[in-house]
């Protein structure tokens, strides 16, 4: 059979950012799922239960390079490609004020995220839901109702999602941008904790591949 390059991408990224991707990864093989090979998802990989694995580190006029590779038979596994990952729109639009926000709608019609606030222009709205496709896939979560020590482990984006309970008992998320503002919030109250965290984890997995549309 002919050969193929299906995917192949080039970038800089920060250490966390890798290590972001390697988890996301990691955890689709682990269960079993077509693993995505781009950000946007839209590539897929499907290993058998067992396939050839090599590492390899080499040095080289002053260049250090990881290797991580993975083969298997094309017959065991399944790639696809043009895949629509994401299962939700963002919607950029123009409220009562006269001010652009942007919503985050699933599939099945409920928001999942919102701006927060009104933008005084459409381009910093597409800007703000850039960042959060950009960084709610890798964000930690921090649970402030908690009593820890504060401590943050290092993530794999620049922001993290706050669970917390709102001045009516009801649990909620925010993401949170490393330079204090709010870039994401849940715009809804949750009746538990545990759904407050099912609809955050709807937005790590849905935001980075879904498409930009005009709202009403």
């Amino acid at each position: 059979m002919t050969d193929e390059t299906v995917h192949e991408s080039q970038e800089t990224r920060s250490r966390r950012g890798i290590a972001s991707y390697f988890r996301r990864l990691a955890n689709r093989l682990s269960r079993g799922e077509p693993a995505p090979a781009d950000e946007e998802q839209t590539v897929t990989v499907t290993p058998p239960a067992e396939s050839e694995f090599e590492v390899e580190v080499e040095q080289e006029d002053g260049t250090v390079s990881l290797e991580i590779d993975m083969q298997w038979d094309e017959d065991e596994g399944e790639v696809a490609t043009d895949m629509a990952a994401s299962k939700a729109t963002f919607e950029v639009y123009e409220d009562n004020a006269e001010q652009y926000r942007w919503r985050l709608v699933h599939d099945n019609g409920n928001i999942i995220a919102d701006s927060g606030e009104g933008y005084a222009s459409k381009q910093k709205a597409e800007q703000g839901l850039e960042s959060v496709k950009s960084n709610a896939p890798g964000a930690y979560v921090v649970d402030e109702s908690k009593d820890d020590d504060g401590v943050v482990e290092e993530g794999g984006s620049k922001a993290t999602f706050e669970l917390f309970k709102d001045s009516e008992g009801k649990a909620r998320w925010r993401l949170r941008h490393d330079n204090g503002e709010i870039i994401a919030d849940c715009g809804q109250g949750y009746a538990s904790k545990q759904k407050a965290k099912q609809g955050l984890q709807s937005v790590k997995t849905n935001a980075r591949g879904a498409p930009v549309e005009e709202g009403e």
